[in-house]
């Protein structure tokens, strides 16, 4: 497909939706962009806002990483493996060519499925030569040709086949994993691998030092980030934070399904640093597993003690998706992702261009 780059020197508002009307919640506070945030779920150093929106659109078609790689319909490889892999086409299948020899920051993609596939900066998937990060979202359109993924390595020193295979599935610890904001912000924003090594080594080396003796000797002895992340202490530390929130914030979804909770507004130390939020309430649930330990994850790796991050605040922060300066990568009649700079920040907007849709799937904010 033809790749189109589109600059606008000034940035306009990332997404225009419906006020949510009258009566709220004790503790909600609402803006004319359209989302409101609750009452914050704290658990140690994190802090959590739930959001809720003005309207929510149809995202049932999607399918995500986790439930292709599953079923097996999607398929994820080292470039210049392809032989072997399998495209449904009406009248037979057609077996695809290799395109070249691997490469640290190349993956090639296949989607066999009948639905359009949704792949989101910071899903790691584990296997291959080494593990890797997703570097942006995108959609990858149903029975597609061979897609070149762009990713960066989380597994600095391995390059040779884990169980003897150049391929990714959903076995081991593959498909659970959603890196912290710090690797994933890393990944999106500098688009640089050292930053991205130099992130995985800071994160490895504050894990290790907050489990016991004998596991940190296991998380120094792996270059693996998915795995440090599958230690036992480290999924234990992790959880104590992870699961306060999980829990209540599931509570929240459930009590305010037709008030569109769509997203997250998350502070670490009292610094709100990050924003997600999805088109529905249904495709946050299918990554809010992943998403809230990711952020636990932060929490735990950022050890000092600060203040308390307030209702306003958030609020500010969502509030905020203007900028200086907005780029736009689109592929005509599948998708437009679109990267927004401003003053102490970054936005990231995956639009869906194909048919019955035109809205956004995901929007993904960060502190610089």
């Amino acid at each position: 497909m033809r790749l189109v780059i589109v600059v606008v020197g000034i940035a306009l508002l990332v997404v225009a939706a419906v006020v949510v009307p009258c009566l709220l919640p004790a503790g909600e506070v609402t803006s004319a962009s359209g989302y409101s945030l609750l009452s914050p779920i704290r658990s140690g150093n994190l802090t959590i806002f739930p959001v809720v929106a003005g309207k929510s659109y149809d995202t049932a078609e999607f399918l995500t990483l986790d439930e292709g790689l599953r079923s097996g319909d999607v398929v994820v490889t080292e470039a210049g493996q392809l032989r072997g892999l399998i495209r449904h086409r009406p009248g037979g299948a057609t077996p695809m060519r290799p395109v070249r020899g691997p490469e640290v920051n190349q993956l090639v993609l296949v989607n066999n499925s009948k639905r359009p596939l949704l792949l989101l900066a910071g899903e790691i998937v584990t296997g291959g030569k080494q593990d890797r990060v997703i570097g942006k979202d995108r959609i990858v359109p149903p029975e597609s040709d061979p897609v070149d993924l762009g990713v960066f390595c989380v597994e600095p020193g391995r390059w040779v086949a884990a169980n003897g295979k150049d391929d990714f599935s959903a076995g081991g610890v593959a498909g659970a994993v959603f890196a912290a904001p710090g690797v994933r912000g890393s990944a999106m924003a500098a688009k640089n691998q050292q930053q991205v090594w130099d992130n995985v080594g800071r994160s490895k080396q504050a894990l290790a030092a907050a489990v016991p003796a004998p596991a940190a000797a296991e998380v120094n002895s792996t270059t693996s980030y998915a795995r440090v992340m599958d230690n036992k202490e480290v999924q234990q530390k992790v959880d104590s934070v992870a699961e306060p929130v999980q829990r209540n914030y599931e509570s929240v979804i459930r009590q305010l399904r037709d008030k569109n909770a769509v997203g997250v507004v998350v502070a670490v130390n009292g610094e709100v640093v990050w924003a997600d939020i999805f088109a529905s309430t249904q495709l946050l649930q299918k990554y809010w597993p992943k998403l809230v330990r990711s952020y636990a994850t932060e929490a735990v790796v950022t050890r000092a003690k600060g203040g308390e991050a307030s209702l306003k605040d958030g609020q500010k922060f969502l509030d905020d998706l203007q900028g200086r300066h907005e780029t736009a990568e689109t592929e005509p009649g599948l998708y437009r992702q679109t990267e927004i700079t401003g003053d102490g920040f970054k936005v990231f907007e995956l639009t869906s261009l194909l048919p019955k849709t035109g809205f956004p799937v995901h929007v993904a904010k960060m502190a610089d």
